[in-house]
């Protein structure tokens, strides 16, 4: 199954989409403001063919939920009411800071590196659970 998943901002919101197979999550786009977002989105998960969405849950370090996480779950019901496949919550600790390393290797300006920032964070956020979820069939 196909799996789109959404780093979720208030200013710019990261997409990552896998391949059928599960195996590759690559970095799509980076939507910008909250205009229409959910509708772009549904229009995604169409076109790419997506089975389910996985959506990046902000916990704090000690795994404490802050406003930021209190966002992203009243995102997560607004979308679950707009779109008709599944919505998984991801934890994305760290989801930024590996794709800050990821990006640093690439030389770009930190203009570049803010544009794509957000959906190589979504793919991070895709990988992990990817990871997750071949873990949990394997046990």
């Amino acid at each position: 199954m196909r799996y789109l998943a959404i780093d979720y901002g208030t200013k710019r919101t990261g997409l990552a989409i896998c391949d059928a197979a599960e195996t590759i999550a690559s970095p799509l786009s980076v939507l910008h403001g909250q205009k229409e977002l959910l509708k772009k989105i549904a229009e995604i998960i169409e076109a790419e063919n997506a089975g389910a969405v996985v959506l990046g849950l902000p916990l704090n370090m000690t795994g404490s939920e802050s406003s930021q996480t209190k966002l992203v779950r009243k995102f997560a019901e607004q979308l679950k009411n707009h779109i008709s496949v599944p919505v998984h919550l991801q934890d994305e600790r760290l989801s930024s800071f590996g794709a800050e390393e990821k990006l640093a290797p690439a030389d770009f300006t930190r203009g570049k590196i803010k544009k794509r920032i957000d959906a190589v964070a979504a793919a991070e956020i895709l990988e992990a659970f990817l990871e997750r979820k071949t873990a949990e069939n394997h046990s």
